[in-house]
This record gives structure tokens, sequence and C-alpha cells, in this order.
């Protein structure tokens, strides 16, 4: 990226974080996965348990590794071939975690989250359980506003995850979200959505943006 066009983007960024602020997110801009790290390990207790959503960000980032080489009480519902009662119990122990750690699919200029599930099992403790939340976003995601947030999922990151998960889903085939009514796909992925904007809670949720882009 040119010096111009990284100029802008730490503008949106400031922005962005400015506004998480305001709505009561602990939000910072990171600079290298080292930080990045750093930063986490700041925030989950030594020997505490933790549990994450389903991320190409944790993983491209190096957060999943750390956590389950950190000591740490792991909660992963992410180990291939896991039978479905034990997916769910391990899902069911993520609401009792010290932290969970999740990506969102956007984050807006406005100081917003927002992510569309097909379960809801990842977004449902980040509304409620855990004593802390870590988000880590990168900046590719930024967006002006929700409608923008929207757009993002329908046209890249839902047809990405698709092909990800081999869903099989008609965004995964077409490119785009052939929208509402018209995909009734057995492993639909766009089956709720959620805004996080104010927080209640100043000491809960931690928002991380980094400066590489990373996710979908």
């Amino acid at each position: 990226m040119n010096s111009f066009a990284a100029q802008i983007y730490e503008k949106r960024i400031e922005k962005t974080v400015e506004n998480l602020k305001k709505n009561n997110f602990n939000a910072c801009f990171v600079k290298s996965k080292e930080e990045l790290l750093e930063k986490i390990k700041q925030i989950v207790p030594q020997g505490g348990s933790v549990a994450w959503g389903g991320s190409a960000t944790l993983k491209e980032t190096g957060v999943v590794d750390m956590l389950k080489n950190g000591g740490y009480v792991c909660y992963d519902r992410t180990q291939p071939g896991m039978p479905a009662d034990e997916y769910k119990e391990v899902s069911l122990k993520a609401f009792s975690a010290d932290v969970f750690l999740a990506g969102t699919n956007a984050v807006t200029e406005q100081g917003e989250l927002y992510n569309v599930d097909g379960n809801g099992n990842r977004v449902a403790p980040m509304i409620y359980g855990p004593d802390k939340v870590i988000v880590v976003v990168g900046k590719n995601k930024i967006v002006p506003d929700i409608e923008a947030a929207k757009v993002r999922v329908q046209k890249l990151a839902a047809p990405a995850n698709g092909v990800r998960l081999n869903t099989g889903t008609p965004c995964s085939v077409t490119g785009e979200c052939v929208g509402g009514l018209g995909c009734r796909a057995p492993k639909r992925m766009c089956c709720t959505s959620t805004v996080f904007g104010f927080q209640r809670d100043t000491e809960r949720f931690y928002v991380f943006i980094t400066e590489e882009d990373f996710g979908f």
C-alpha cells in the first residue's frame, strides 16, 4: 500500500476507534501480530478459561495457536470430527469462560460491530456470559455504516465463508447473496443478524483493529 492510501486508512481507523470508545468498547489500533498477542495476554488471566468463535482472523493472527499453547483452559468447539453432543456441550461452556474471543464481519466508522450467523453460537457469548470479550478485526472490515456492512457480508464475507466451509449455499457458487427468501439451503449461514452498539459495561468488551488485512 502506498503512503497516500495508508494515510487515508489511518484516518478511517482513528475515526472508528474513537467512535467505538464513545460506545464503551475498549478499542485500539495494533500495528503487528506481536503487539496484538501481548495485549490479549494482558487481558486473559493466567490459567483462565477461554473459548472462541470460528474465525479466519483469529487463526491468521496466531491468536488460536497462542491460546492452545498458553496454559489456558480451552473450550474448543472447532476441533474437527467432534460429535454433535460434545460440540453442544463445549459450545455451552463458552458462556462461563473467563474470556471469549471472536472476529467480526464488519466494524462501522460509527463504532458498531455487525455479524451474521447461522447457528448464533458465535454471537451468543459475545452478547452475554463471559466476563471479557475480545474481538480482533482487520482494517479491511471497516465500513461507513450498517447498510455498507450488510453489503459487505452479502458480496464478500458470506460467499467466501461458504467456500471455506464447503456449505454448497448459492452464494458460495454465484459469489454473492441471492437475497433473503431466495436462499433456503440446509447449510444457510445468514440466519441471524446482530448489531453491537453501545455497551453498558465499560470493562467487558475489547476491540483490536489491526494494521494488516485479515479474514473475509
